[in-house]
């Protein structure tokens, strides 16, 4: 079962993206792609801006962004006159029909009599002659829609309104339709498909969710992509802590007495490279606490009392030297993930040591995307970078074990790991 689908059977409301990324403070940079005065950062001819938004002229074509993108999160207002017809282009090349070069997200008042026998891929939402979207509910003519087009590898989610209306595996539409140059891209310009009608954006942004590079040599893998040989394979975990290629799969319902999955081995000073992400989203919410890094607790709001916010919980880390203390979490909390909770709420310790361990800034990825992180634990002193953004910096763990196994901790939620590198100091 793919992520997609996991999210559409657990999600209870269509807003679960946009309510768990606000939840994490943004942690990935929104960026605007239109300043609502020109149009600066497009190509193309046949539009204009008006009024603080782009308008498709009647010679209007393609509008093509100047920088091409691959993992993002797509977001816009866009109204359309009667019978307007219009669509996103994604992983355009710049070249050619993006509905074929690329791949084309339909933008159209399908309510309109001219568009009585339409194909079903070809309706509001539709990935254009691949797949039908379904429950796209426009609203009132004249009034202004909101999309949201999430880019994650071979994934993608076309939200209408705050309801998810298409989702999409390009690997197996690839397979579906092997003549179809578009769907086999990753990466391309993100456009605005015109057909002459007065379609109108504006408010359009892009948060890119890309990984980092990060330098592996001296690292040796943890996970083989084949099988859990190097980990303690416990009985209770089979057909929960699942190797499924370069993914490794936990499903959040392991047997086993100890639920955490270890390494056979245990390690000194190390660091630890890896990929993750959410495979399931939670019904469950939470009021959880806005963290001051310099201080370790909770900021004070303007009625004196400690912030929280409500957040949907999601919850994981990584277990150091065999140790539930020394364990960087991963979680939907305000401050984002990185915390190292059994020091930072360790009363015993000086605040300064405390205020260490909350990080810097939160720089997870909106959920559904792969995350990217770097933990190194050398000695006592931690050093946690997450999607390129150090987080926690020369902190330390007093009385930290100087030797134990590593785990991937469960917490009662579905997750997913790939890319799991491991270097010995």
């Amino acid at each position: 079962m793919t992520l997609l689908k996991n999210l559409s059977r657990t999600c209870i409301a269509a807003t679960i993206f946009t309510t768990l990324t606000a939840g994490l403070g943004s942690a990935a940079e929104k960026i605007e792609l239109f300043n609502g005065k020109d149009l600066s950062g497009w190509s193309g001819d046949g539009y204009q801006v008006k009024d603080g938004a782009i308008i498709c002229t009647p010679k209007g074509k393609n509008l093509t962004t100047l920088k091409t993108y691959s993992n993002y999160v797509l977001e816009f207002d866009f109204k359309l006159p009667p019978g307007g017809n219009n669509g996103v282009g994604i992983h355009y090349p710049g070249k050619g029909d993006p509905a074929y070069t690329g791949m084309e997200v339909q933008v159209l008042d399908d309510t309109h009599p001219k568009y009585a026998k339409l194909k079903d891929y070809q309706f509001h939402g539709g990935l254009y002659t691949l797949k039908a979207a379904k429950g796209a509910k426009l609203k009132p003519l004249g009034e202004w829609n909101h999309k949201k087009i999430t880019v994650n590898a071979n994934h993608i989610i076309v939200e209408l309104n705050g309801t998810i209306i298409n989702e999409a595996n390009l690997d197996d539409l690839a397979t579906k339709h092997p003549k179809h140059k578009g769907v086999k891209r990753r990466a391309g310009h993100i456009c605005f498909c015109g057909h002459g009608d007065p379609v109108a954006y504006k408010n359009i942004s892009i948060t890119d969710t890309s990984l980092p590079e990060v330098n592996l040599t001296g690292f040796t893998k943890l996970y083989n992509e084949k099988d859990l040989t190097g980990w303690s394979n416990d009985p209770g975990h089979i057909g929960h802590w699942q190797p499924r290629g370069k993914v490794l799969h936990y499903d959040s319902k392991s047997t086993a007495k100890d639920k955490n999955l270890w390494t056979a081995k245990k390690y000194k000073d190390t660091t630890l490279v890896f990929d993750w992400r959410w495979a399931e989203s939670s019904t469950r919410t939470l009021m959880r606490p806005v963290l001051d890094p310099t201080t370790g607790v909770a900021k004070i709001g303007p009625d004196g009392k400690p912030m929280h916010k409500k957040v949907i919980e999601l919850d994981s880390g990584i277990y150091f030297r065999g140790n539930n203390q020394s364990q960087v979490n991963l979680w939907n909390w305000p401050c984002g993930s990185g915390e190292v909770y059994g020091y930072r709420t360790n009363m015993k310790l000086s605040q300064k040591i405390r205020a260490a361990l909350v990080p810097k800034v939160p720089a997870d990825h909106p959920i559904g995307a792969w995350n990217r992180m770097k933990i190194s634990l050398i000695g006592d002193i931690l050093n946690v970078t997450l999607n390129g953004k150090k987080v926690i910096i020369d902190a330390q763990l007093p009385g930290v074990p100087a030797e134990g196994a590593i785990a991937l901790q469960h917490h009662g939620s579905a997750l997913e790991f790939k890319n799991i590198y491991i270097k010995e100091h």
